[in-house]
């Protein structure tokens, strides 16, 4: 398996979990980069971490800026994996959230962001 992959099982599509990540998740912001994340308990049993990613229609109208936001967001994911995982633990989940109007400019910008926010959980 690669190391730098993103493959199905780490992504989050099931309905109750977003459902339990909504109702008992913890919100966390740095500069346009949101997430709300929930660890495993004794309660809570997650087997594996998983992460999903949204971009608001609201502020996004095209379906292609939505798409390339939503692309640049998993590339720093996917990059920068062990760093998320030392920051948000191995059994999680969360959803990333794309909290500006303005389009990134470069990558290296949201990824600075993605850094920022695993350095704040951590930290």
């Amino acid at each position: 398996m690669k190391i730098n992959g993103y493959p199905f099982h780490e992504k989050l599509k099931k309905k109750y979990e977003i459902d339990l990540l909504f109702d008992k998740g913890k919100w966390l912001s740095v500069d346009n980069i949101r997430i709300i994340h929930l660890r495993s308990s004794e309660k809570l049993t997650i087997d594996t971490h998983r992460i999903g990613v949204s971009v608001s229609k609201r502020f996004f109208k095209k379906a292609v800026d939505r798409n390339r936001i939503k692309r640049l967001l998993r590339e720093s994911y996917r990059l920068n994996k062990s760093v998320y995982i030392d920051a948000f633990g191995d059994r999680s989940i969360a959803m990333l959230f794309w909290a500006s109007k303005d389009l990134p400019e470069h990558f290296s910008v949201v990824e600075k962001q993605f850094l920022d926010l695993c350095k704040k959980r951590s930290g």
